[in-house]
């Protein structure tokens, strides 16, 4: 199939940066949106499973975090299907078992049920709908990527502000099971997203080595060796010890302010705040990062932004009062906007085109572990100290912690690295230009002028970042 070639990311193909890209783009803002959005709403159904089954709060809550686990948990997996069948039919088959799941558990008679349905392979359908049109967004955007990031990730926030008051409305018009059967309807549209995730096809040079390109990939389902990349191994860290401390605010703001004694719709609505100011971060962000001076730098733009972001939860365990949460809830909104529209930006740029589908699924991974750990840890520190104080303090050290392992782990242990001439590398980017230049064998010598051109106009090239001291991470 030829899905498989144009998935390993063939070197002639170029990046149209527009076109059929937009269409992608779109694709990729809704998969997100029900990727991140949906765990998160389907909270508005647990009253209604709680009187139903005659069950707990805690009970109710492994569904979200089920969802979330399959999510993260899944991404070798969603990795290995990818390289071998593509991304197109992947999203297909994920949009079938997001609906699927949710229909399911609709009929459920008790929790368990629920776990496995709206839980497990919901889940599964969500994750192998997320990688892969993150994976497409990096092959039709280049020049134009980071805004292309920043706007895909907005639709988090924008499903979260649109699917919470729907599931109520929901919920009081059709209960939970005629609420889940909806839902489910509405996950279908994952299978329309994938429909516009069309491969980029190769030239047609590139077909007289189809088939060994096809044996190649075959081998080598998920890439193991990005871990031989100091600058991924350095990300991976960096991220896991970001997500044990990213997550824990919004869960634990709303109680916060319950327990300052306000009331609950004014407590909720501080969420409200904090996912429209995140709704503007993203794209904007994503349009700093894009500027010809920042992009080379993108790693440092993402270590301010979870410096930014662990600096307000360091303010934010000293707030007093509603004011006080308000001003939280914008400043918070504001770096976690960018910080979700940084992360795969930078990840890209780090490992290039043709082992993002690998990297991006073991990161996954790693991230699986510690958004398990995050929030649960955080609720026991509040039971043993009783103080909301110490839950924002411990997660604003987190991410500060993080930031400054990927800002000081790309400074100090790759920028020396990255100045030795790779005289390998060089003789390979000729033969990427006269692949892309459609150049016979003949024509194949490239003299100095044309070589040191060509170097100077690499970054700008399908996808493709040169290891250099800013952007090798």
């Amino acid at each position: 199939m030829g899905a498989v070639v144009a998935d390993d990311g063939p070197s002639g193909v170029k990046a149209p940066d527009g076109g059929w890209g937009w269409a992608v783009l779109f694709g990729c803002f809704i998969i997100t949106g029900f990727s991140y959005a949906f765990p998160k709403a389907v909270s508005v159904f647990f009253k209604e499973l709680i009187r139903e089954f005659g069950i707990g709060y805690s009970d109710t809550a492994w569904i979200s975090s089920i969802l979330l686990a399959m999510l993260y948990g899944t991404g070798p997996l969603c990795s290995v299907c990818v390289n071998r069948f593509g991304c197109r039919p992947v999203m297909l088959v994920g949009g079938l078992f997001a609906s699927m799941g949710m229909v399911i558990a609709s009929f459920c008679t008790s929790i368990v049920q629920i776990y496995l349905t709206a839980g497990v392979i919901t889940g599964l359908g969500l994750a192998l709908n997320f990688q892969p049109s993150l994976i497409m967004l990096n092959r039709y955007f280049d020049k134009r990527r980071p805004l292309a990031n920043g706007l895909s990730a907005a639709g988090s926030p924008v499903f979260l502000c649109a699917l919470s008051p729907l599931g109520q409305i929901l919920q009081h018009e059709y209960g939970w099971r005629g609420g889940f059967l909806i839902l489910g309807g509405m996950l279908l549209n994952c299978c329309v997203c994938g429909a516009l995730m069309r491969p980029l096809e190769p030239p047609k040079k590139a077909e007289a080595t189809k088939e060994p390109a096809e044996k190649k990939v075959k081998k080598r389902l998920l890439d193991f060796s990005v871990f031989k990349d100091g600058g991924f191994v350095i990300y991976t860290l960096a991220a896991s010890i970001m997500v044990l401390g990213l997550f824990v605010p919004p869960v634990f703001v709303v109680s916060y302010a319950k327990d300052l004694g306000y009331q609950d719709t004014k407590a909720a609505f501080l969420l409200t705040i904090l996912g429209f100011i995140d709704i503007f971060a993203r794209p904007i962000c994503g349009m700093v990062a894009g500027l010809k001076w920042v992009r080379p730098r993108c790693v440092y733009l993402f270590s301010f932004a979870m410096i930014f972001n662990g600096f307000t939860d360091l303010m934010g365990s000293m707030s007093v009062d509603y004011g006080g949460l308000v001003v939280f809830c914008i400043f918070f909104g504001i770096s976690y906007g960018m910080v979700g529209a940084l992360q795969f930006e930078v990840l890209m740029a780090i490992v290039g085109t043709q082992k993002f589908s690998s990297a991006i699924g073991l990161v996954l991974l790693a991230e699986a572990m510690a958004v398990l750990i995050g929030p649960p840890s955080a609720g026991k520190l509040l039971d043993a100290m009783g103080r909301y104080m110490f839950v924002f303090i411990i997660a604003g050290i987190e991410v500060t912690t993080s930031a400054l392992v990927l800002a000081l782990g790309n400074f100090f242990c790759i920028k020396k690295k990255s100045e030795e001439p790779h005289t390998k590398e060089e003789a390979a980017e000729r033969e990427e230009l006269n692949k892309s230049e459609n150049k016979t064998p003949e024509d194949a010598k490239v003299d100095s002028i044309e070589v040191e051109q060509f170097l100077k106009d690499e970054p700008e090239k399908n996808g493709e970042v040169v290891t250099n001291p800013e952007t090798c991470v």
